[in-house]
């Protein structure tokens, strides 16, 4: 049976040069497109490379100044589980991600040098982020998608240059962003309204500083696992009571998981349902998550590790060693929870899974009352 990881220890044969590596490869041609477009108006480009991400496999050079003590087989990518390995190898892990990170600094570094050989930044916007972070053994956990999802894995960088509000370079920001944010922040550069099913906010009054903040609180995770919140000042991990309690759905018109399809086991017991906001009322599949699901026991709720519901204080607790106790804390978030799954149409069932069902139905009232109040 062939191994589902089988494609990168083969591409990994036609890495001959430092040229033929795809961070490389990627940088190359978006530098291509800066040269042939830098004069031009009203171009975007996107530079999304791989990097930095699992296997943390980069040239040599790269891993020269993170040396360690481990003598073991290669070791650049570790399991999605509880750190069970021993301290050398945990070194060994690290190095490598240092290693692809130094990687692809070299590789950002071109652009930002091609900004200044051609003063790009008096008219071009650069906007530097990611979509997650990576669990290097803190918690004692690694990776991502079967862990809680800490703020190793979820607060991630942003960085903004606009060249209207260049007074402003090298300030800080302490306002609450998602990635949600990049798409109508980019829009309204262009002057173009974002759709009005769109979540997101654009940031430019952020970088204006004609405002300090532009929500009070995120939702985040991933399916089958826990419903997460910030406020900024706390972090909340709101898990099922069990794991397992079928109120749990996957929509979609692309029956395909990240490695395999749909089996066919999983979808005898798929309907048509109701299309959501951002589906513009499009009919999807909705589709049981049960164990004949292929992701189930892979990332999804029976792979689940430390499913336990906690409460962090950043103030006090940055690196989210202690939960708190705090009912006041707990039942103000447990509100906002359910207010931004409201403005995101989220399923019905999913207010039963996660035990918010009184107050959804609360808050519904409340909402229908006040209706019929002004009317």
């Amino acid at each position: 049976r062939r191994h589902k990881f089988r494609r990168n220890p083969t591409n990994r044969e036609f890495y001959r040069r430092y040229e033929d590596y795809p961070a490389v490869k990627t940088f190359d041609a978006g530098l291509e497109f800066l040269e042939i477009n830098r004069t031009a108006k009203n171009w975007f480009l996107q530079i999304e490379t791989f990097d930095p991400h699992e296997p943390f496999d980069v040239p040599a050079e790269f891993r020269e100044d993170y040396k360690t003590n481990y003598r073991g087989p290669l070791f650049d990518f570790p399991p999605y589980a509880r750190v069970t390995e021993m301290p050398d190898a945990v070194a060994e892990v690290r190095a490598n991600y240092a290693a692809t990170l130094a990687h692809c600094d070299r590789q950002f570094g071109r652009v930002l040098e091609f900004f200044d050989r051609h003063d790009l930044w008096s008219d071009t916007a650069l906007i530097v982020s990611t979509d997650h972070g990576f669990l290097l053994g803190e918690q004692d956990l690694w990776a991502k998608l079967v862990v809680p999802v800490f703020n190793e894995v979820a607060h991630i960088p942003l960085m903004i240059h606009h060249p209207q509000f260049r007074d402003r370079a090298g300030t800080r920001c302490t306002a609450l962003t998602q990635t949600i944010d990049l798409m109508p922040t980019i829009l309204d550069m262009y002057g173009v309204k974002p759709p009005a099913e769109v979540q997101g906010s654009s940031l430019l009054p952020l970088l204006a500083g004609t405002a300090s903040s532009i929500r009070d609180a995120a939702l985040y995770g991933s399916h089958g696992a826990a419903l997460n919140i910030t406020d900024g000042r706390y972090t909340y991990f709101r898990y099922p009571e069990n794991m397992q309690d079928g109120n749990l759905n996957q929509y979609t018109l692309m029956p395909t998981h990240i490695l395999s399809r749909f089996s066919v086991a999983e979808l005898r017991d798929a309907t048509l349902a109701d299309g959501f906001d951002f589906t513009q009322g499009l009919k999807v599949l909705k589709v049981p998550a049960t164990e004949k699901s292929p992701y189930y026991n892979r990332h999804g709720p029976g792979a689940q590790i430390d499913c336990e519901t906690r409460l962090f204080d950043l103030a006090n607790d940055p690196a989210q060693r202690s939960p708190i106790a705090a009912p006041a804390v707990e039942a103000a978030l447990c509100e906002k929870m359910v207010r931004l799954m409201r403005d995101t149409d989220a399923p019905a069932e999913a207010y039963a899974r996660f035990g918010l069902l009184d107050i959804h139905e609360r808050a519904s009232h409340e909402r229908a009352s006040g209706v019929a109040d002004r009317q």
